[in-house]
């Protein structure tokens, strides 16, 4: 479990994954959360790499998840985050991914994190700039690609 001054922020269980999954009733994240699940399943030595992250604050309350897309084999870790409507503009997305990026950090073998965020989303990009990732020129497929290096 990672803390912040007002975060927890750790990784589902299998079970835990599995409940979460059954609750959504959004399509677009029942299946990236199935996903998330099955990659855990293919590689369950990396499985930090492919779970949802909880985000709750310090009382319990869920606020958000967050994730890594797997791990390259060049090092680079891919992140996607969400926060609660009810919870936006409260700057806990940023403190989230500033904090999980520097637990990515701590691996050895890590040597950036990146992130995708279509050019209107204006939120997300704040997010990114604050935790000093930059645009890397490259485009996926949510957006042109943003990375913070070690």
């Amino acid at each position: 479990m990672i803390e912040t001054n007002r975060l927890k922020i750790y990784v589902a269980s299998h079970e835990a994954m599995e409940t979460f999954i059954e609750a959504q009733t959004v399509y677009v994240l029942k299946a990236a959360y199935t996903e998330m699940l099955n990659g855990c399943l293919d590689h369950p030595d990396q499985w930090d790499w492919y779970a949802i992250w909880m985000i709750e604050l310090k009382d319990g309350t869920h606020i958000g998840e967050l994730c890594f897309k797997g791990l390259s084999a060049d090092g680079i870790a891919e992140i996607g985050y969400g926060i609660s409507e009810e919870y936006r503009n409260n700057g806990y997305a940023a403190e989230a991914v500033r904090a999980v990026v520097e637990w990515a950090f701590s691996n050895p073998d890590i040597t950036a994190v990146e992130a995708e965020s279509v050019p209107d989303n204006i939120a997300s990009i704040k997010v990114l700039e604050k935790c000093g990732f930059v645009l890397n020129g490259e485009i996926g497929e949510e957006g042109p690609r943003w990375a913070v290096y070690k």
